[in-house]
């Protein structure tokens, strides 16, 4: 079980959709401010409008609600891209490929989480990248007839 890369990527696929769907709750859950420094600083982050040029005036707030949800749509995408493949029994050689691509952002994901976040994501995004790292190490190489 544990030399078939399909268990693997299979856990990977789990960790990408439960992490999504968590990370999702983030921005329909408003956490209420703890003294009156959080509540100056929450004023600041939600009213106070930069002026970008071309009448771009987003608040911190919104460019935080852009990232967060790239977060979770790129979780989301690859949960149902590998989660597909599976289901569609894809072949190992284009699944290494595939695995390749997704251990390589997975691990740029896990590299800035790990620098810039806290622990849920951290541990989210770490089971992900070495779950798709054990499922791309076990992918059986399979000769092309070409």
């Amino acid at each position: 079980m544990l030399k078939r890369y399909t268990f693997w990527l299979s856990a990977a696929v789990l960790f990408q959709l439960i992490t999504a769907i968590v990370h999702s709750l983030s921005l329909f859950i408003d956490v209420p401010p703890a003294n009156d420094t959080e509540v100056q600083l929450q004023t600041l982050i939600t009213t106070y409008h930069m002026s970008l040029g071309a009448g771009f005036s987003p608040t911190y707030s919104d460019l935080f609600t852009a990232l967060s949800s790239c977060f979770t749509f790129l979780c989301l995408f690859a949960g149902l891209t590998n989660g597909y493949l599976l289901i569609k029994h894809a072949e190992p050689n284009l699944m290494k490929g595939i695995l390749a691509i997704n251990v390589a952002i997975f691990g740029v994901v896990f590299i800035v989480m790990a620098v810039f976040t806290f622990l849920p994501p951290i541990v989210c995004t770490g089971l992900i990248f070495l779950n798709l790292v054990a499922a791309y190490l076990v992918v059986p190489k399979i000769e092309s007839t070409v």
